[in-house]
């Protein structure tokens, strides 16, 4: 596939006003001016190039990226049926995987891919001090395991009210935020020892919880944890740095009362959903501000909508809410592309239109973070999985 006269928004500095993107083999091969184009005509021609897509000035960018939700997890229209978000049987459950869990036929992935977005972090709730692994996957797709990009991705840890509300009645840890902390503490502990001696020997009795916290311990994978309050964030950060391993601090709701602070940890940030209720007390904070704020002090900075807290197909509505309290144009782009890309460590393949990455597009009439934009074309590895201009609504692009 050719696509040409787009304006192109590669999230890695450059906006090309008038430019092409070459497709081969579900890759980026060639993105540039189209002034360009007509020298580099022949070797594309020669490759056999099947389709042009004119867009005609359209916006085109990566595909979105959203950072933390549950889609597939918790289904929509069915109920608790649907439901494998939080296993409340135990607290500590880092064994169990989200690829378990995850259903692609979610009617949410087509509201995903309706809206450019094309890749999901998707995984356990935060009831569990320790929820288990997430997943990075595309959006398109009938299986998961074709689905995945990485995996696991990263392992599920929460502070604040929500272990609290699901152990605190039944007699069992936590019912307090040291409760909390302890059993994570306990537990990285073990999982400390665990690796090590597994590394050491080759004849250890296999364990699966401990053997799931080992891409934490090597720093392959961060924990992915739920904080709100600032005081949990800085729990959180505490025990990251004491046991030496890597973080993403995940909705972040008063990030920006201790920015600073955030930046100095050197832990990057997923901040929302902010498009929903202050329906908890830690929540009290919770502002489109904490975003912008975030990044002036210098922290890599991601949005999400937390799906199905807020509906994931208003993500770039969200990042939009962002710019409008203080978040640059560029950086609230950025914000649902190449930084999200990069704390979920895909960034080698997704974020940013680059020769040699996954040929994941989206194609929008507009800024996809004002209101009245709507999605021309989504692209998963080179492929059209949505056509707006199907619809037969006006084309104009503006």
């Amino acid at each position: 596939m050719l696509i040409i006269n787009g304006k192109l928004h590669t999230m890695c500095g450059d906006v090309v006003n008038n430019g092409y993107l070459w497709i081969k083999d579900g890759k980026i091969a060639d993105v540039g001016d189209m002034s360009r184009l007509e020298e580099k005509n022949g070797k594309i021609s020669g490759e056999g190039r099947e389709q042009v897509l004119d867009v005609r000035g359209a916006f085109v960018m990566p595909g979105i990226i959203e950072a933390h939700c549950h889609i597939g997890i918790v289904e929509e229209k069915r109920g608790i049926i649907g439901d494998d978000c939080n296993e409340c049987t135990e607290p500590v459950t880092p064994g169990l995987r989200a690829i378990d869990a995850v259903n692609p036929m979610d009617p949410a992935f087509h509201d995903a891919i309706k809206a450019g977005i094309t890749g999901v972090m998707t995984g356990p709730g935060s009831s569990n001090p320790v929820g288990g692994q997430f997943v990075f996957m595309k959006t398109q797709g009938r299986c998961i395991d074709k689905m995945a990009v990485l995996e696991p991705a990263a392992m599920k840890t929460a502070f604040g009210e929500n272990p609290k509300t699901a152990y605190g009645d039944q007699n069992v840890c936590p019912s307090t935020r040291m409760g909390t902390a302890f059993l994570i503490r306990q537990e990285l502990e073990r999982a400390r020892k665990y690796t090590l001696e597994q590394e050491d020997s080759q004849e250890q009795e296999r364990d699966l919880k401990m053997e799931a916290w080992g891409p934490v311990i090597r720093k392959e994978i961060p924990m992915k944890t739920h904080v709100h309050r600032a005081d949990d964030i800085m729990t959180a950060i505490r025990i990251a740095k004491e046991f030496d391993v890597e973080l993403t601090l995940d909705h972040c709701t008063e990030g920006h009362l201790i920015a600073e602070e955030i930046a100095e940890s050197g832990f990057p940030a997923i901040v929302g959903p902010d498009l929903t209720a202050r329906s908890k007390i830690e929540v009290q904070n919770l502002s489109f501000k904490t975003a912008g704020v975030l990044h002036r002090a210098g922290v890599l900075t991601a949005i999400t909508t937390d799906h199905p807290v807020s509906l994931i197909n208003y993500l770039p509505l969200c990042a939009g809410l962002a710019v409008k309290e203080g978040l640059p144009m560029e950086e609230g782009l950025k914000a649902i592309t190449i930084n999200a890309a990069r704390i979920c460590r895909v960034d080698g393949r997704l974020g940013s239109l680059e020769e040699g990455k996954d040929a994941d597009i989206a194609i929008f009439n507009g800024n996809p973070m004002e209101t009245f934009t709507r999605t021309l074309y989504t692209i998963i590895d080179g492929e059209i999985v949505y056509d707006g201009e199907e619809t037969g609504r006006d084309e104009d692009v503006i």
